[in-house]
């Protein structure tokens, strides 16, 4: 049987390490590089030809989801796995979004993690991740929060355009977009607008920056 060639991208040399321990007990995963930064890993990805490649959030020069849409342009087959400490909902999304092959956190049994692997160079296209199915149903129940307008008026703040602006874009008095942004306000539980949006991406109304 031939081996999932795999590089392992962490600034966390004890990551790395553990990562490699692990992978010593499979038969069908091998270890073929290692980095510590967004820009090693673009170079030890085109020396290793890996079939797959995990990658923390967090690196030196990125982040690991920019990453992942560099080295996917140029590898459109490239299993691409996101293995970090953070869990959210709004990673998952993101991690989704992006086109990645799989989100596992570090604190995942081994078998989440080789299993994500295995998928991941089996399937480079597609997503999986533990607890997916929920997650979506919880994106899905966020998304039906707010009506058409109330979004199209958010992602106007999101961009930074005025209460009067809105108003002129979107044809209706800046009382009316007043109103908008008050029922937003109600329904995310915040108070101003910084709030509205922090609370808007971490629930997955709003696709991150990297994502749009």
């Amino acid at each position: 049987m031939s081996s999932i060639r795999l590089v392992a991208v962490d600034e966390h040399v004890l990551l790395r390490l553990g990562l490699a321990s692990v992978l010593a007990g499979s038969s069908d995963i091998a270890l073929v590089g290692e980095a510590a930064s967004a820009a090693e890993a673009e170079r030890v990805v085109e020396e290793t030809n890996p079939h797959v490649v995990t990658l923390e959030l967090v690196l030196p020069g990125g982040d690991g989801i920019t990453t992942a849409s560099k080295l996917r342009a140029k590898r459109p087959d490239l299993g691409i796995v996101l293995l970090t400490a953070s869990n959210d909902d709004a990673l998952l999304y993101r991690a989704l979004d992006a086109g990645l092959s799989a989100y596992v956190t570090k604190s995942s049994p081994v078998s989440a993690v080789l299993t994500a692997l295995r998928h991941a160079a089996a399937a480079p296209t597609s997503f999986t991740a533990p607890g997916l199915q929920t997650a979506l149903t919880r994106r899905q129940a966020q998304s039906s929060l707010l009506s058409p307008r109330e979004r199209q008026v958010l992602l106007l703040m999101r961009d930074g355009t005025s209460l009067p602006a809105i108003a002129l874009q979107l044809q209706v008095s800046e009382a009316t977009v007043k109103t908008y942004v008050s029922r937003l306000y109600s329904k995310l539980r915040v108070n101003n607008r910084a709030q509205a949006l922090m609370v808007a991406v971490n629930q997955g109304l709003l696709p991150t920056s990297d994502a749009a």
